[in-house]
């Protein structure tokens, strides 16, 4: 069973000391009156030879106890309680009282032109490394991450040359307008937003084996694709859970068949989620694939195998998705949305001369019809892509860089916000394409699409060209002690909003998957520029206030269910995570708050 770990206002009690009993500390306080009354004793004129020596002798045991107390020098510093954590990265990890009185400060440590004598004068200043010598530090440390991420020298006309006027406060936070999250936080939510909720864990349910990729439905089902075939689960209230059915593949599936026989990384549901597509890697460890398989879910079959083709030449595709955010609700949909490296479009299903075609053993399968797209000549390194609810698409690429194309046109992108330096694996967008959400192997980029136009009207960046005053964006990230304990080759992936069908709602939640972890984060704490995280920060915001569901093996992926699925208690839809050997279902609870 999973457990979850809160980094939200995180606080933590003297009681779970494993280093001080009850009777230790009556021993101390005994001990403290005894102190305090020998030195009384010492104090008086009239204590002779022989006391002098019962002093000396008492100091000596006091002094081998250890005791602490405040001097005059702590009283000046900043004291703090000292914690320990134990248990690795188990689910009995846990912070412990380590020291109940320390303190702290910093110093400026000698260089190789200071003197000894200059060093003993700073080591008492807390201020030696002030706010200014901070500034210059973290202006030269940006200087030189923007020549190592883009291989030139920091001036300004490179700096415009990357970033162009209208994104100059990506690289300068300072000089963003930031007034389109301020005014996201005031927007009215149709009930209160909660906050400091509990994780329970609802249902856990043992998969067949062999997990790939988790695949949630709005209605009544969810499937989990492994080895054998495609997992049915039942969806409810509190989570999904098992119904015994398992769509298994063909054993003589590859008699006949032309396509790839690994087993399917990507599945997708269609028309009212009676139909999956399923798409298998032409080699292990590469995403890209020559054509898909069409199973009718009803009748547990492979009723197609389609091919993807272009101008009678043979291509791949590495990634699909449907058309709209919500379309795989739609009983009439036939076509859906194809990505590879430098192509972006969109298949048809329907046959050009009206007849779906079947399969035939020894024939050719038939071929997908490129219904609109481009093939962009350039190196664009797609990566990954979303749509929104009206159809608009968001793309992630190798180089970083984030493009949105209208839903009429995928030609040009509208806007193309510039990299950060790593690269987007995985990208998502609300519903009504206000936000966008990309996954970086270290952190989410979360991005504001919001302007407004000359005419003084709000758009989105998949509409219109955006202006000079772009929001800088907001990045979430793991503490240093949760990166250490998610592991060193435990990479972000599949970052997800909440999901929503309607317009007018909200999604309220991020999650990602790293290692062993689901990470949490409250969408309307991030978006709030007055949040504590954001606090004296310099540079980007960066976002640390999260909570963990920590799973026993590493996960392959993390959703939340469909909002249909939040009960009246939640403020959220189940979150469901699926590891190779398991599916968790777990609720967010919570007594109803303004946060």
């Amino acid at each position: 069973m999973g457990t979850s770990q809160s980094r939200e206002g995180q606080e933590f009690s003297d009681t779970e000391s494993e280093y001080q009993s009850e009777e230790e500390e009556v021993e101390e306080e005994e001990e403290e009156e005894f102190h305090y009354d020998a030195v009384e004793r010492q104090e008086t004129p009239q204590a002779t030879s022989s006391s002098k020596k019962t002093l000396d002798e008492i100091d000596s045991k006091l002094k081998s106890l250890k005791l602490k107390y405040p001097s005059d020098s702590q009283t000046t510093l900043n004291t703090v309680k000292l914690y320990l954590h134990i248990g690795g990265d188990s689910p009995n990890a846990k912070w412990i009282l380590s020291d109940k009185l320390t303190s702290y400060k910093f110093i400026k440590t000698n260089g190789p032109d200071d003197s000894d004598s200059d060093h003993d004068d700073k080591e008492g200043d807390g201020n030696s490394f002030g706010d200014e010598e901070y500034r210059k530090f973290l202006s030269l440390f940006q200087d030189c991450l923007f020549e190592n991420v883009h291989g030139l020298n920091a001036t300004e006309e490179n700096k415009l040359k990357i970033y162009s006027k209208e994104f100059i406060g990506w690289l300068k936070p300072e000089i963003a307008d930031d007034s389109m999250w301020e005014d996201a936080v005031e927007e009215k939510e149709e009930e209160p937003v909660r906050v400091n909720q509990d994780l329970l864990e609802e249902f856990e349910e043992a998969a067949n084996g062999g997990v790939q990729s988790l695949s949630l439905g709005a209605l009544d089902n969810s499937f989990l694709v492994n080895d054998l075939g495609v997992q049915v689960l039942r969806n409810y209230n509190k989570g999904i859970y098992g119904k015994g059915i398992c769509v298994k593949f063909d054993s003589n599936r590859s008699e006949g068949s032309s396509l790839e026989q690994s087993t399917p990384k990507k599945a997708m549901l269609m028309r009212a989620e009676t139909n999956m597509m399923l798409m298998s890697p032409l080699k292990e460890g590469k995403p890209h694939s020559t054509g898909i398989k069409h199973l009718d879910i009803e009748t547990g079959k492979i009723v197609t195998e389609w091919k993807f083709e272009k101008d009678g030449t043979e291509i791949t595709m590495r990634d699909i998705t449907n058309d709209t955010k919500g379309s795989q609700l739609d009983p009439s949909e036939s076509t859906f949305l194809g990505l590879d490296d430098n192509r972006l479009c969109q298949w048809d299903m329907r046959d050009r001369r009206g007849i779906v075609q079947d399969i035939v053993k020894g024939g050719d399968s038939p071929v997908l019809n490129w219904s609109q797209g481009h093939q962009f000549s350039r190196g664009t390194n797609f990566q990954c892509f979303a749509s929104t609810g009206d159809g608009s698409i968001v793309v992630g690429s190798r180089d970083g860089k984030i493009r949105l194309y209208s839903k009429t046109s995928m030609r040009q992108a509208k806007t193309a916000f510039p990299g950060l330096g790593s690269p987007i694996t995985h990208v998502d967008v609300t519903y009504d394409g206000k936000w966008v959400l990309g996954t970086t192997d270290t952190y989410l980029i979360l991005i504001c699409t919001l302007f407004t136009d000359k005419d003084g009207k709000t758009k989105t960046g998949f509409g219109g060209r955006m202006g000079n005053k772009i929001p800088a964006p907001r990045l979430l990230k793991l503490t240093p002690l949760d990166s250490h304990l998610a592991g060193a080759n435990n990479k972000f992936h599949g970052g997800h909003f909440s999901w929503v069908t309607e317009n007018g709602k909200q999604e309220r939640h991020l999650v990602v998957t790293v290692g062993k972890f689901s990470v949490i984060w409250d969408f309307q704490r991030v978006k709030n520029s007055a949040h504590d995280c954001y606090r004296n920060q310099h540079g980007l915001k960066s976002c640390y206030c999260y909570k963990i569901v920590l799973k026993d093996e590493s996960i392959v992926e993390s959703r939340f269910m469909h909002e249909n699925y939040a009960v009246s208690d939640s403020p959220e839809a189940p979150l469901v995570v699926a590891t190779p050997m398991k599916v968790s279902s777990i609720s967010l609870s919570g007594k109803r708050s303004r946060g």
